[in-house]
């Protein structure tokens, strides 16, 4: 069993640090796709606070399909272009949003989210797909946020195969 430690004393930085870590040694022993997809997406929501939705969009073409996440139903495909997820995809670049309903052709999927990071994820510079946080907090990712969920985000990567099909 997997017991997830958050130490409320730590500054930002170190609760990062500390999360990489345990991250780490859960997935130490597994290289699947999907299970460590789905376990990320449940590790993120276990121990990043005000966050409402966590998950994966793999690329498929010039979209986005959904993959595996924690939170409420959610939209199944994304062109790339639209919302704040195909925006990443297609600029390949983090969008860090503190207020979603202030950008355009935001794609509402839980109407609670306020606040949203996507950051690309890239393998041997190809596009695998999107990570995807949403919060119901304005302004809910920093500089900080982004560079911790980019080191968990990089430490998934190594650990993971992404080479699985169906």
């Amino acid at each position: 069993m997997f017991t997830l430690e958050t130490d409320k004393s730590l500054s930002k930085i170190e609760f990062y640090e500390s999360l990489n870590l345990q991250l780490t040694g859960l997935l130490m022993d597994e290289e699947d796709l999907i299970c460590n997809l789905s376990q990320f997406a449940a590790f993120l929501m276990q121990s990043l606070e005000e966050i409402n939705w966590a998950g994966v969009y793999f690329a498929r073409g010039e979209e986005l399909v959904l993959g595996p996440y924690v939170g409420k139903v959610a939209c199944t495909r994304i062109p790339f272009g639209r919302g704040v997820c195909g925006t990443a995809a297609s600029t390949q670049t983090v969008q860090r949003i503190e207020d979603v309903n202030a950008f355009a052709g935001h794609i509402a999927c839980d109407s609670a989210s306020e606040s949203e990071i996507v950051i690309p994820i890239l393998v041997a510079d190809k596009l695998i797909g999107v990570l995807d946080i949403d919060s119901p907090i304005k302004g809910r990712f920093d500089a900080d946020d982004q560079a911790g969920i980019e080191a968990l985000l990089s430490s998934l990567i190594q650990a993971t195969r992404f080479d699985w099909r169906l």
